[in-house]
C-alpha cells in the first residue's frame, strides 16, 4: 500500500479523479465533494504527475477519459463499489448485531422476564436487550427492531402480529379475594378498595369501562390508590392493598404461581389485542427476524 501512496501522491486523489471520471466534468465533481473546481483540476493534474500521463482530454465544458484513464477508472470504480458495500455491511452489522425489544414495564416484567431461559436456550447467540418506556416510541427515528403495542393491528408503515388478546379481569392477593366473601356480584366491588391505572401516555381502559362493558349504571369510584406504571399496579395488588383490573397475558404467571386470584367469570375480551410490531421500511436483521419468528411461535 506504501508503494500505491508513492504513485498516487494522496488517497483523496482517486476520489477526486473517481468523481471527474464518472460525472465527466470537473464541475460536477467539486459540487459533488464540496470543493471549488480549481481544487479539483490540481488535485487530477498532480495524479497525472505522479503517474506521469494524461488521464482526462480537456475541452471548454467537458473532460473524457483517455486510455490510460479508462483503465484506471475501470479499477477505481469497482474497488470502491466492493469498499462501499463491505462499509454498508459493516456499518449494518454494527448497528444491528444486538435486537431491541421495545415495551411497557410491566409486559417486561412478568411477560418476557419469565421466559427469557426459554429465548437464550433457544437462541443462545442473540443478544437481546429489553427496553421499557411509558411511551409508544417511534421505531425508524430510534432503531428499534420490534416492539410490543397494544390496539387493532393497524399502526402505519409497519407489520405486525398480534401474541394475545386483551383480556382483562379483576384480580386481587389471594388473601384479599378470600376475605371478600361477600363478593358475588360485580356491584360488591364499588364497596371494596380498588386501585387504578392512570398511564400518562398509553390509553388503557379503566375500572369505568370495565363497569359499563357488564352494563352496571353506577358510576365507577373515584377513591382508592391510583398508580401511573401498570407494574406498580401488580405490585400493590400483590401487596394486598386491594383489587385491580388484571390483563390476562401479564398476569398469568402470577397467578399460576399463586401470587394473584383472577375472576376469570368476570373476564372482558375487548377486541383489542397486544401485537409485536416491527418498520415496514426498514428490513430486519436476520437476529431480529429469529427473535420475531420467537416470539410470534409463542402468540395466544
Amino acid at each position: 500500500m506504501h508503494d500505491l501512496w508513492k504513485l498516487v501522491a494522496s488517497p483523496r486523489h482517486l476520489l477526486v479523479f473517481e468523481a471527474a471520471a464518472r460525472t465527466g466534468s470537473f464541475t460536477r465533481a467539486a459540487r459533488e465533494l464540496n470543493v471549488q473546481q480549481p481544487a479539483v483540476s490540481a488535485a487530477i493534474k498532480q495524479l497525472e504527475t505522479s503517474l506521469g500521463t494524461a488521464l482526462f482530454l480537456r475541452a471548454h465544458r467537458a473532460v473524457t477519459l483517455t486510455q490510460a484513464g479508462e483503465r484506471l477508472y475501470a479499477d477505481v470504480a469497482a474497488g470502491f463499489a466492493r469498499i462501499h458495500q463491505t462499509a454498508i455491511m459493516i456499518a449494518s452489522r454494527g448497528d444491528q448485531n444486538h435486537v431491541t425489544l421495545s415495551a411497557s414495564t410491566a409486559f417486561a416484567h412478568y411477560w418476557m422476564v419469565p421466559r427469557l431461559a426459554r429465548f437464550h436456550e433457544a437462541q443462545p447467540d442473540i443478544d437481546l436487550r429489553l427496553q421499557t418506556s411509558d411511551r409508544e416510541p417511534d421505531m425508524d427515528a430510534e432503531r428499534i427492531s420490534l416492539a410490543i403495542r397494544r390496539g387493532h393491528g393497524e399502526w402505519p408503515g409497519c407489520h405486525c402480529h398480534r401474541i394475545a388478546p386483551e383480556v382483562i379481569a379483576p384480580i386481587a392477593a389471594p388473601r384479599v379475594m378470600a376475605a371478600a366473601a361477600h363478593l358475588r356480584t360485580l356491584a360488591n366491588l364499588l364497596s371494596l378498595p380498588l386501585i387504578h391505572l392512570e398511564e400518562p401516555v398509553r390509553h388503557r381502559p379503566g375500572w369505568a369501562e370495565f363497569f359499563a362493558h357488564w352494563n352496571l349504571t353506577v358510576k365507577a369510584p373515584h377513591k382508592g390508590l391510583r398508580l401511573n406504571d401498570y407494574a406498580l399496579v401488580l405490585q400493590a395488588t400483590m401487596a394486598g392493598e386491594g383489587f385491580a383490573l388484571g390483563w390476562r397475558h401479564t398476569t398469568e404467571t402470577l397467578t399460576s404461581q399463586g401470587l394473584l386470584t383472577m375472576r376469570e367469570d368476570w373476564a372482558w375480551e375487548t377486541g383489542a389485542g397486544f401485537y409485536l410490531v416491527w418498520s415496514a421500511s426498514r428490513p430486519l436483521s436476520p437476529e431480529a427476524k429469529q427473535v420475531r419468528d420467537w416470539l410470534v411461535a409463542l402468540a395466544v
